[in-house]
């Protein structure tokens, strides 16, 4: 051990830095048992998780050396399949990786890859005379059952979903498509977390010029840490301000099978049940999994009630707003009349009232969803009705701002994906802050503006808007309906690629 990285240990234990990590690296094991043991104690000191258990010889001397975190690993483990042997073996045996009935074994001279394979769990045996060290898997394997998702329920369609062990993610992928064209790799980020990064695809169905950007974009991060999916969801987008997410999320197995046969990429993320997909369009965001599980007539009508509602979740405010304020010819003389009887005790004008329900509203269901479960749907509920009752009865808000902010927030829950629909909220405030300013010219205004921004945004290169913009007949029969399957032959091909690669090919069909 160098002079320097003895100092170092001693004023700064037991944090490694890069610089560390590079002087690690160029240290490599002694045949001494008693400096493998006190350079491991060095680098954890202070962490009363860390076991060494000895194994003497007859002669009393340090034979061999076990080392593991206790917390991180199944001690059961340890004691069959680690400890037995040795008490089995004689003194004269030696004893390598090929030894032990194990599923992972690795052999190592290095000292930074001893390190992190002891912080994932590994038992480190070192032996006497001997300059390398055999490193076990023997990590706990407790973990969280397979339940239905929280986030994504369904009425038809499999029941389980992800969890936080990916290991158990991979093998629910396995059990969707069971082919060697299913690839994996794993790449680690975060200085602090070492956090395994999964990137899966289909070779054969994957576009590589995606593939390639995925890989790309995930080495190139450099952060501290990742505690969840959402951190590179954020680092690889393309866009740093979408209001639509460009990375589709999700907890469900069979929602990635089916974007990976699509020729997607999925990307699992250690400790976190969410995975991501890429790349995705503003379709994508409308479409739920039970959609491929109905018969195409339902599916097709319950993907249109999702674009309705989704233009009510949007303007329906706005424009009551609107002709409220600078559009009453618009309305109905029977309805202009009730609405202004309605409102005639209220003291605030139009656009201020919905601003504050909409608010409201909003503030209800995040409250909603952070108290406990057993009350979160009560107090939601319950604090609406009431409040709204009693808003309307004191004459602070009208009646027809009640129905219409409920209105929309119902058209909101529509809407299948959770960050798809969070940008719908977003886009609501400032559509009606336009529709107060400039009436119905504002929401057309706003609408050109959302529909500018969507045309612009790109998805690891494929175009948002895909296949609209650019426009593909054969892709566009998954967007707007829900065509009747039919037998499929030899490779599929995206929606997205038949769009963007191959629009002169359909115009000579």
């Amino acid at each position: 051990m160098t002079t320097w990285l003895r100092k170092w240990l001693v004023s700064n234990p037991p944090i490694m830095d890069e610089r560390v990590n590079n002087t690690l690296g160029k240290e490599a094991v002694t045949s001494n048992i008693e400096q493998s043991e006190a350079f491991v104690k060095q680098m954890f000191q202070k962490c009363s998780d860390l076991v060494c258990h000895k194994i003497h010889a007859v002669d009393g001397k340090a034979k061999r050396l076990i080392v593991y975190l206790e917390t991180i690993t199944d001690e059961k483990k340890v004691s069959d399949l680690v400890l037995k042997p040795y008490e089995v073996a004689e003194e004269t045996v030696t004893m390598n990786s090929e030894s032990f009935p194990v599923g992972k074994s690795v052999t190592s001279s290095n000292w930074a890859e001893i390190v992190k394979l002891l912080l994932r769990g590994y038992a480190v045996v070192f032996t006497a005379d001997e300059a390398s060290a055999v490193c076990l898997t023997v990590n706990s394997t407790v973990h969280r059952s397979i339940e239905e998702p929280s986030s994504e329920p369904v009425i038809r369609g499999p029941k389980e979903g992800f969890i936080e062990r990916q290991s158990v993610n991979v093998g629910l992928l396995r059990n969707y498509i069971r082919s060697s064209r299913l690839k994996i790799e794993t790449f680690t980020v975060g200085e602090m977390t070492e956090t395994n990064v999964l990137v899966t695809y289909i070779e054969g169905i994957a576009d590589e010029s995606v593939v390639d950007q995925v890989r790309d974009k995930i080495a190139s991060i450099r952060i501290d840490g990742v505690l969840e999916s959402g951190y590179i969801e954020a680092l690889i987008q393309d866009d740093p301000f979408p209001l639509f997410p460009t990375v589709q999320i999700t907890e469900r197995p069979d929602v990635v099978a089916g974007g990976l046969l699509e020729g997607r990429v999925a990307i699992l993320v250690d400790n976190t049940p969410f995975v991501l997909i890429v790349p995705v369009t503003f379709w994508n965001g409308m479409q739920a999994s039970e959609d491929y599980y109905l018969r195409f007539p339902m599916a097709t009508f319950i993907r249109w009630i999702r674009f309705v509602f989704m233009f009510i979740a949007i303007f329906a405010p706005s424009f009551f707003v609107a002709v409220t304020t600078y559009h009453q010819e618009m309305i109905p003389t029977s309805l202009l009349l009730s609405i202004a009887s309605a409102r005639e005790p209220v003291p605030l004008p139009i656009m201020i009232e919905v601003m504050l329900m909409e608010i409201m509203f909003e503030a209800l269901r995040e409250a909603g969803i952070r108290l406990p479960r057993t009350i979160g749907q009560t107090v939601s509920i319950v604090g609406a009705l009431v409040i709204g009752q009693a808003a309307v009865q004191a004459g602070t808000i009208s009646a027809p701002t009640v129905i219409v902010v409920s209105t929309t927030g119902i058209a909101a829950f529509v809407i299948p994906r959770f960050n798809f629909a969070n940008g719908i909220r977003l886009l609501r405030f400032p559509i009606i802050f336009l529709a107060g300013s400039l009436g119905l010219y504002g929401i057309a205004l706003g609408f050109l503006g959302i529909l500018l921004h969507v045309v612009h945004l790109k998805s690891f290169g494929v175009p948002y808007f895909t296949p609209l913009a650019p426009f593909s007949l054969r892709a566009i029969k998954d967007v707007l309906f829900r065509f009747p399957r039919k037998n499929d032959v030899g490779i599929s091909v995206p929606s997205y690629e038949r769009a963007t690669k191959a629009p002169q090919r359909e115009g000579g069909e």
